[in-house]
């Protein structure tokens, strides 16, 4: 049996330390992206990585996008305008 794997991306607000920044005068939530690679290895049991090969970063790109798509979608419902947030970190 060959190994198993699938990439996702998950859209998240930041660490507890910098979960939203003042702009304007209030309070915006930050909103991140993280993607990985999961696995089963040779034994069966399930892992994770953040590294691709080249096959594979055509489907991060995507995921990346689509993640891309949701922060701004949920930006521009809470605040009407996701370009007045976005920011380089």
């Amino acid at each position: 049996m060959g190994t198993w794997w699938r990439s996702s991306s998950r859209v998240w607000s930041g660490d507890h330390l910098e979960s939203s920044i003042p702009v304007n005068g209030s309070n915006k939530t930050l909103l991140k992206a993280t993607v990985e690679r999961r696995y089963k290895d040779k034994d069966g049991s399930w892992k994770s990585t953040a590294s691709f090969g080249r096959a594979e970063i055509p489907l991060v790109a995507d995921c990346l996008s689509k993640a891309f798509e949701a922060i701004v979608s949920e930006e521009t419902a809470q605040n009407g305008s996701a370009s007045e947030n976005m920011t380089d970190e």
